[in-house]
């Protein structure tokens, strides 16, 4: 072939991808999928997502479970706009390492395989990073970076697993598109807490679920759980639970599942399903929600297991509700209760007379404010001194600056104090210099097993005051207290506190090995949350230190 046909063909080419107008249309034409349905991409088996494709909204938020093509609908919008519209792209997972790369080499550079007109599209892909299509540019960052996302002028953006996300710097990502002319933003995510991350996006959205026409009554329903869903047995092992099926809400008639491509077939593709909008708020500000009861690739039975392994384990509920219903859930125990503090609450004041022979703890949570909670201890030694110890709260409150600490320790013979060590390094050093030997800079780390302290420094600077804790196995115990009614607390504290301690959410996933584990994910602001887990790490510091010192000797 000579060049002007080469020409001819590659300007015939980009003529006939810039009459397509919807990226439905672009996708089929253009994208081919592996198993399970391989071949040129069709939405047979995905019907509902068809209409995300072609979503013009300025914001788009897609509380996702999972199988329902979101990740794959998000991956071909990002591919439209920069092969038809010409725009840059920013796609934003929760960290760069690995997340980038598992999906630039899982996601990104199979479907480039299956296409020969995406391969041919993009003339640089080796860049985890940065993928550049002609003029075009797609930017893969991971959201704890702030400066990764510094600078990039992009028309479109993705947040995917917008909960696992840095919630501050995803909104200064979304920021930077103000400058655009034209811009869209999807965020997707299995949702964790109701009320916060996607869960609160679609709570301020016009929500949108998919309806369809029952083949048995006629009547346009949608698949719902519980109403929609039948499990004749409560055991994993019970034949019966082959017997599983899914039913219409309105006539309650089984609905056969393997022709549910059939029944769930879009409008424009001959059939009767359609999104409905189910919460009408901000017009440009669209949420499309549906769950695996819609999946052709999960059966009745699978989704079943699913549903009688939560009965009985925390983060099999978890998972149930989260990747499978595509909702924002907590377990009982997830997160501490108003009824929780009041049971805690005894008739003393906030600030109260010490007891000089106890000990006595600090814990201080470092932020625009230095907050502060001081424990008073019934101690019993033995192996586990925190387990058996009871603390009774004295005093809660914020101070401005770190001198203002020094009175504290004073005014009250602190035997053990335990500070954050970030933000304010430094700061934090200078106050526990003076007070060697009483003060402890903590700093939360992975890899600490079980309730542990490591006294060791990650650098000589901060050695001699640093101790390394678990995050989760401290908070488990510290916020434990509370709803197990073991420490005791004044009847006066300020509503901040009750915000802050309610504000941390134990959620309940798999690694990923597949193994359960547990984090407490902090919502909003949580600062007298962490003084009470530094002031019951200080404990065990608190009663290596002689109780007759003399603070006063210190200052």
């Amino acid at each position: 072939m000579n060049l002007s046909s080469q020409i001819r063909d590659t300007v015939k080419a980009g003529l006939n991808r810039r009459s397509v107008h919807r990226c439905s249309e672009w996708a089929q034409r253009y994208v081919s999928l592996g198993n399970p349905f391989p071949g040129p991409l069709s939405f047979k088996y995905h019907p509902w997502s068809k209409g995300m494709h072609d979503s013009e909204a300025p914001v788009n938020n897609g509380r996702k479970s999972a199988q329902a093509a979101y990740t794959q609908t998000v991956l071909h919008r990002t591919l439209f706009m920069m092969d038809v519209r010409r725009t840059d792209c920013l796609y934003v997972l929760p960290n760069k390492t690995p997340d980038a790369g598992d999906f630039s080499a899982s996601r990104f550079d199979v479907l480039l395989e299956l296409s020969d007109h995406l391969k041919k599209m993009f003339s640089d892909v080796k860049n985890v990073g940065h993928k550049r299509a002609g003029p075009t540019s797609l930017y893969i960052r991971g959201s704890h970076s702030e400066s990764g996302l510094r600078s990039l002028p992009v028309g479109f953006m993705v947040l995917d697993e917008y909960d696992a996300m840095d919630q501050v710097n995803a909104k200064f990502a979304i920021e930077r598109m103000s400058g655009q002319m034209q811009k869209q933003v999807w965020k997707i995510s299995t949702p964790t807490i109701p009320n916060w991350g996607i869960d609160k996006e679609v709570q301020i959205s016009t929500e949108q679920r998919y309806f369809f026409k029952c083949p048995m009554c006629s009547r346009h329903t949608e698949l719902l759980f519980p109403d929609c869903f039948v499990c004749p047995t409560e055991s994993l092992t019970d034949p019966k639970i082959h017997e599983s099926f899914i039913q219409c809400k309105e006539c309650t008639k089984p609905l056969d599942h393997r022709n549910k491509h059939i029944w769930l077939a879009d409008k424009t593709m001959g059939g009767t399903g359609d999104w409905q909008i189910v919460n009408k708020k901000d017009p440009e500000v669209l949420a499309w929600s549906v769950n695996q009861l819609y999946s052709s690739t999960i059966s009745p039975v699978e989704f079943a297991r699913g549903y009688i392994s939560g009965l009985s384990d925390p983060t099999e509920e978890t998972h149930f509700y989260n990747n499978k219903l595509g909702l924002a859930h907590l377990v009982k125990g997830a997160q501490v209760s108003d009824d929780d503090i009041v049971k805690c609450q005894e008739s003393y004041r906030n600030d109260c007379a010490i007891n000089t022979a106890k000990i006595r703890t600090l814990g201080v949570d470092v932020g625009t404010w230095l907050h502060f909670i001081i424990y008073e201890w019934d101690v019993v030694l033995g192996p586990d001194i925190n387990t058996h110890s009871r603390p009774k709260m004295i005093r809660a409150g914020k101070v401005k600056d770190f001198e203002d600490l020094d009175l504290l320790m004073q005014v009250y013979q602190i035997h053990g104090c335990v500070i954050d060590k970030f933000p304010e390094p430094r700061k934090a050093k200078e106050f526990a210099d003076r007070f060697n030997g009483f003060v402890k800079l903590c700093y939360y780390s992975r890899g600490v097993a079980t309730k542990g302290i490591t006294v060791r420094g990650e650098d000589d600077l901060y050695e001699d005051h640093q101790i390394n804790v678990d995050r989760t196995s401290w908070l488990d115990l510290t916020l434990g207290r509370l709803q197990r009614q073991t420490v005791r607390i004044p009847y006066d504290l300020p509503d901040e506190y009750r915000n802050h301690v309610k504000a941390l959410v134990r959620i309940y996933e798999k690694n990923p090995e597949g193994n359960p584990i547990g984090r407490w994910q902090n919502t909003s602001a949580d600062h007298y949350a962490h003084a009470m887990n530094y002031s019951e790490i200080a404990l065990p510091l608190a009663a290596s230190v002689a109780t007759n010192s003399n603070i006063g000797s210190f200052l």
